[in-house]
């Protein structure tokens, strides 16, 4: 028997096929475009979502040279936050609006008004963000009435999947936490907010526990996919969540730090408890009556990416006509170059920032350019931006006395040695790789094992298919050379704020 996992993400989807030991048989990767149609936005089609998943089954299907009905069951993950509005045939009205997307600054403070700042807390557990659904809901109303006219359902991208696999509507707590219309804490739809925001309860879709079997494969879904009609499909979980599963980061004392798109630092939590503050994020964990403690640096990974995108585009180029990884260019280049970049500082703010700063207006910025400084440096001093904007939940982490026994490294980030390096040596935290680095489509295809029981419970899940191999320990002589540049970084936000804004109104 074997497992199919799911990944829905910002720049492309993955397909994960496991054996019912839990290991990986073959994979599929399909990517497709983000627009931004204005500063700030960022959208995508859900077709291309729909696309990719059908091309990706396919695939990983025909490499392992399996008949589809040995498939037990089916997991799915996706990026959190998007909205997906459907209309009462089950069409797409419009492109979805993701998490990165910054548009919403207005909505956000009038749904905070409505409810206030202070019931927050024990409504949702978490403040209310740009990066969220509810403001973006509220958002079609006030700027595309004719199209909120014809809303019927609005489901998060990797739920929007789960509908054109079973022609089903459902979510799970996870995925819903980080709606801003999730009572957290009692892992349902808060119905005040509903009521506060004046959005219809029937717009959002049942919700159940990750693990638990919400539908099965549709005549249509299974015919599009190369599936068997009837194979069950898991409530699956956010990226973040499903992520945590596939590092086995499902008891407290372990810690992962992910850089994909975004950059997150994740802690399991066996009992409700929040940030005063709201400075980091409390969601329902993938594990069944369990919560997760999470910091999110919006453009982590997407930094990189940007920089490449910048200032290799010509290498970059060259290098993929090669059938070489431009990113690893990208590094030597930066290996090159001492820690701290002779005194080059960068702020990753590229599509604002949530932890610790919810602010859309933040902008990426290079501070301490000099003559001496060349690309390489502006190479370390990415690496080096994102590591301390993933420290500052390290430091909140450590304040609220969340235990860091262990830190697991996953991710695109994850995979680069000198990156690890980077976050041991700034963070102090030893971090380790794993055997398996599937991410979340791993996590998301052993919440299928459990749903369907092949395993009793996602910790034996875990337990059973997740190990580390090795590690990166912390060098207490770059550890010094970068708490003195953490200095000057945490001071740099605060001065800029103010700045930040002006340059959004212009």
């Amino acid at each position: 028997m074997y497992f199919l996992g799911f990944d829905i993400g910002t720049s492309g989807t993955k397909a994960l096929l496991i054996t019912d030991a839990g290991v990986p048989i073959a994979s599929s990767n399909s990517g497709y475009p983000l627009s931004t149609p204005r500063p700030l936005w960022a959208e995508q089609n859900p077709d291309d979502w729909w696309e990719a998943v059908v091309k990706t089954s396919r695939e990983v299907v025909a490499k392992a040279g399996i008949h589809p009905d040995e498939i037990g069951g089916i997991g799915l993950s996706g990026q959190m936050h998007g909205s997906v509005f459907l209309d009462s045939h089950g069409s797409v009205i419009r492109p979805a609006i993701l998490w990165c997307d910054q548009r919403t600054e207005e909505e956000c403070r009038w749904i905070t008004e409505q409810v206030t700042q202070e019931a927050l807390p024990d409504l949702i557990a978490n403040p209310v963000l740009t990066g969220f659904t509810a403001p973006k809901i509220v958002w079609l109303r006030n700027h595309e009435p004719e199209n909120y006219a014809r809303v019927a359902k609005v489901l998060l991208p990797k739920d929007y999947i789960r509908f054109r696999l079973t022609g089903e509507f459902f979510t799970e707590v996870s995925d819903a936490s980080g709606t801003a219309l999730f009572d957290v804490r009692h892992r349902t739809w808060s119905e005040r907010m509903l009521l506060a925001t004046s959005i219809p309860s029937d717009w959002m879709p049942p919700c159940a526990e990750s693990y638990e079997i919400t539908a099965r494969v549709s005549e249509q879904g299974a015919a599009e996919c190369g599936l068997a009609v009837g194979t069950a499909v898991a409530g699956g979980g956010g990226d973040q969540a499903a992520g945590a599963v596939g590092s086995g980061v499902v008891e407290s004392g372990i810690v992962s730090t992910t850089i994909g798109t975004s950059g997150v630092v994740f802690a399991h939590s066996d009992k409700f408890a929040i940030d005063p503050q709201m400075r980091i994020h409390t969601f329902c964990h993938a594990v069944p009556g369990k919560w997760h403690s999470m910091g999110v640096v919006l453009s982590a990974g997407g930094s990189l990416r940007w920089l490449r995108d910048t200032f290799y585009v010509s290498e970059t180029k060259s290098e993929m006509e090669h059938g070489r990884d431009p990113y690893d260019l990208i590094m030597r280049d930066a290996a090159g170059v001492p820690a701290g970049a002779e005194g080059l500082v960068f702020l990753p703010y590229l599509t604002g920032e949530r932890t610790p700063y919810p602010d859309p207006t933040a902008r990426g910025s290079f501070v301490g350019i000099t003559l001496r400084h060349t690309r390489a440096h502006f190479a370390r001093a990415v690496l080096e931006g994102v590591a301390f904007a993933l420290n500052d939940t390290f430091q909140i982490f450590s304040s609220l006395g969340i235990p860091i026994n262990e830190v697991r490294a996953s991710g695109g980030g994850g995979k680069s040695p000198l990156w690890r390096q980077i976050l041991a040596d700034v963070t102090r935290f030893e971090h380790r790789t794993l055997n398996i680095d599937e991410g979340p489509a791993l996590g998301a295809a052993l919440l299928a094992m459990v749903g369907t029981g092949r395993f009793g419970s996602v910790a034996e899940a875990c337990a059973t298919v997740i190990s580390t191999v090795t590690s990166d320990t912390p060098n207490s002589s770059r550890f010094n050379t970068y708490r003195e540049i953490n200095t000057v970084y945490t001071k740099l936000y605060p001065v800029l704020k103010e700045p930040f804004q002006v340059l959004t109104k212009l």
